[in-house]
């Protein structure tokens, strides 16, 4: 298996832990990267950013939109707050 990670824990929350885990049919380790995993992915702020664009791309394809326009419009908000 992976690396270790020591955490700590009160001994009743552990022991309820340890049985909520096993009423899954899990391990405690089993769980606790299950739980980690879950973590990391609602966590990764690049896969929220890829999904959002991936939407915005999608929208502004169906509607005409294209990379030129996009610059151009960047382009125009810059110069209209003074930014070049």
């Amino acid at each position: 298996m992976g690396a270790q990670m020591i955490i700590r824990i009160d001994p009743k929350t552990k022991d309820k832990f340890y049985r909520a885990a096993r009423m899954e049919g899990k391990t405690a380790s089993e769980k606790v990267r299950e739980m980690v995993e879950d973590y990391i992915e609602k966590s990764d702020l690049s896969a929220v950013v890829d999904d959002l664009w991936g939407r915005f791309s999608e929208k502004a394809r169906t509607r005409g939109i294209t990379e030129a326009d996009v610059e151009r419009t960047i382009r125009e908000v810059r110069v209209s707050k003074g930014k070049r």
